[in-house]
């Protein structure tokens, strides 16, 4: 299970761990199945986990939120996490909303965080494009100016939420000047004429979420669509990616926790050559080398959440947090599934699940490579 004892968590969070745990069991665990043979999460569970709480719990009081912190969200995360569900609630609340919570405009704020908070709007962003994964600069979806607005014309693949979305934050170039000047942020809502979107991407894993192609055609946006300064827009995408990569770190070591627990469970029940498997030297040492890393990667974690929440986590140091958690996610999803033998292969048990829908956590939000790239740099410049 989930450390109770970690020092970063009041009581207060810990009675908020309490709701979650009792909501997702409630609302989310009894439709999982359901969830990976239809690719989605129904409306109504968007609406009953934002009506308890569960939903972008940083969103300042006047836009119909709690005004908590990061540390809140997290909670979110590892219970989603744990108990294996895909549902895209954390890229809701711990990615786009903060967008516009830092950078939307008064009126942007009380158009849609109300709607995010009480699960009424389903929010996406729209950052990878077919030739634009990890790197950002190298996005070729355009917005020019029209009149008072502008017109937005490219496509984006992998959207997470994608076909479910009413609202949309898309990422497009706005002048030709720099790689990195020329990129600005935009509304994008449902019934905007020219935005279309493709099939539901059939997936490795994560069957219970949607993930899917965008199309923009000549969409007419209005200037209010438009979030914080024109060109602005990779300088506030660098600004939020840290708590991203924290997001998914969090995600990531719940995952492998949950994995660790089935892993036990299993082999204490399991016997051949008339023992139980846990009692082979071999099943112990896989343990209790998985077990040592999760000790370390729950400290690790609390101390990367402690200090985003103070403000302090660095782009580098989120990069490290992303990659070792997943890695270590990886390898425990990885290993528990070797320790159940033929059972693991089978979809009935939760490891199936939990294996397959871990290969993406080195991929999305940034590659581990690139992780070891963008960590690499800061070594490099360190004088």
């Amino acid at each position: 299970m989930i450390p109770s004892d970690r020092t970063i968590f009041t009581d207060d969070h810990d009675a908020f761990r309490d709701t979650v745990r009792r909501v997702l069991h409630d609302v989310i665990a009894p439709r999982m199945d359901d969830h990976e043979r239809d690719g989605t999460v129904e409306r109504d569970a968007w609406q009953k986990v934002g009506a308890a709480g569960l939903l972008c719990p940083q969103v300042p009081e006047a836009y119909g939120g709690p005004g908590l912190d990061f540390s809140f969200n997290a909670i979110v995360t590892e219970e989603i996490a744990y108990l294996g569900s895909a549902a895209g609630f954390s890229l809701q609340s711990d990615i786009v909303a903060d967008y516009l919570v830092h950078y939307g405009s008064d009126e942007q704020k009380r158009r849609y965080l109300t709607g995010m908070v009480d699960g009424t709007i389903v929010s996406a962003i729209a950052m990878t494009e077919p030739g634009a994964g990890s790197d950002l600069q190298g996005m070729k979806s355009i917005a020019r100016r029209d009149g008072n607005g502008w017109r937005l014309s490219g496509s984006k693949t992998y959207i997470t939420n994608g076909h479910g979305a009413d609202i949309v934050i898309v990422c497009a170039r706005t002048t030709e000047e720099g790689r990195a000047r020329g990129i600005s942020l935009f509304v994008v809502e449902r019934d905007d004429e020219g935005f279309t979107r493709g099939r539901n991407l059939d997936k490795i894993g994560l069957h219970g979420n949607d993930t899917a192609e965008l199309f923009f055609d000549d969409v007419w946006l209005p200037a209010d669509r438009l979030i914080g300064q024109e060109n602005g827009g990779f300088v506030m995408l660098m600004q939020q990616l840290p708590q991203e990569r924290l997001s998914i770190a969090a995600q990531a070591q719940a995952s492998a926790q949950r994995a660790y627990d089935e892993a036990v469970s299993f082999t204490r029940d399991r016997k051949a050559f008339g023992k139980r498997v846990i009692d082979f030297q071999n099943s112990r040492f896989v343990l209790a080398d998985l077990a040592a890393k999760l000790q370390v990667g729950w400290a690790h974690l609390d101390w990367a959440i402690a200090r985003h929440v103070a403000g302090k986590l660095t782009p580098a140091e989120a990069s490290a947090a992303k990659l070792w958690h997943t890695e270590m996610q990886w390898e425990a999803c990885d290993a528990s599934l070797q320790l159940h033998g033929g059972a693991g292969y089978m979809n009935e048990y939760p490891i199936a699940r939990l294996w397959r829908d871990a290969r993406v956590s080195r991929i999305y939000g940034g590659t581990s490579e690139i992780m070891k790239e963008l960590i690499g740099r800061t070594v490099a410049d360190t004088r």
